[in-house]
């Protein structure tokens, strides 16, 4: 499922960095799309990674990346452009001090 719009994915494929959904056409390889993705944790991943990764809605060459699976981190379409209030504020505090 693409975290963006919700569309069904098939991750049965590999997902490449230049991964895109078909519908909305945002980042497959991000880490908004990942299954360790974790807003709250270290660095907002369950993976113990060592730097931070500042865009969490665009492509990255992070090694732990795995296919999200499941809607449970799909955005909130039409609150602060996809985003939920946590990571908008989070993204301007970042934007801030980055």
């Amino acid at each position: 499922m693409c975290w963006k719009c919700g569309a069904e994915q098939d991750f049965s494929l590999e997902v490449y960095r230049s991964s895109t959904c078909a519908s909305c056409g945002a980042d497959l390889h991000s880490c908004r799309g990942c299954a360790f993705y974790a807003p709250g944790s270290h660095f907002d991943c369950h993976e113990t990674v060592d730097e931070l990764v500042a865009d969490k809605e665009r492509t990255n060459f992070c090694e732990h990346f795995r296919a999200g699976k499941n809607s449970k981190w799909k955005s909130l379409q039409g609150q602060n452009g996809g985003q939920s209030k946590a990571d908008a504020a989070r993204d301007a505090f970042n934007s801030l001090f980055g």
